[in-house]
């Protein structure tokens, strides 16, 4: 059973290793991301619109919405899932929890392949998030519902093969970075 002091410690070196990857960062970061999501055309996509040192799918996202719906999680209080309103590159947007943007008029969706931010990821699906829990309990109400498949989206540099994971903890299905993307259902 692991302890959140193991779990603190964690983020924290996930912060730093994030840091140093979004300060030296190529480019075109988001490139493996659009190259996998042209392989869903029309599929309901939801993204994120990135804070802090996140890594940003945005370039990615805005070509996904070309081609069927794309949103972007909101907040919609503690200990509840995120629900997610459409965003294309023009939707107004204003600060919602946590200095998070949304759009200013939701219009929600349900997506069956989401994008997700981290902190820390293992190579065999382990997501270390900020903490909250939301992206936890949505992945759970969505995957109770039907197939999603949860792509988590970061720097390489942000794998840790020693996160201390928990059984409530959702796995991701497949991980991108700007190195490449990796399959874990296989």
């Amino acid at each position: 059973m692991t302890g959140t002091l193991d779990k603190s410690a964690a983020r924290r070196a996930g912060f730093a290793r994030r840091k140093v990857a979004h300060d030296t960062r190529a480019v075109d970061t988001a490139a493996h991301l659009s190259a996998l999501l042209a392989g869903y055309r029309g599929v309901p996509i939801a993204g994120f619109l990135p804070i802090r040192t996140e890594i940003d799918p945005t370039p990615a996202m805005a070509q996904a919405v070309g081609h069927g719906p794309v949103g972007v999680p909101v907040i919609m209080g503690a200990d509840q899932p995120l629900h997610f309103a459409c965003w294309t590159p023009e939707t107004e947007l204003i600060a919602g929890e946590f200095g998070v943007m949304i759009p200013d008029r939701p219009v929600w969706m349900v997506p069956e392949l989401v994008i997700l931010p981290l902190l820390a990821f293992t190579g065999q699906g382990g997501r270390l998030g900020y903490g909250g829990g939301f992206y936890d309990r949505t992945l759970e109400r969505l995957r109770a519902n039907g197939p999603i498949l949860a792509i988590g989206f970061a720097f390489a540099a942000q794998q840790d093969d020693a996160l201390p994971l928990e059984p409530t903890d959702q796995r991701l299905d497949m991980i991108v970075t700007e190195r490449g993307v990796v399959d874990f259902r296989a």
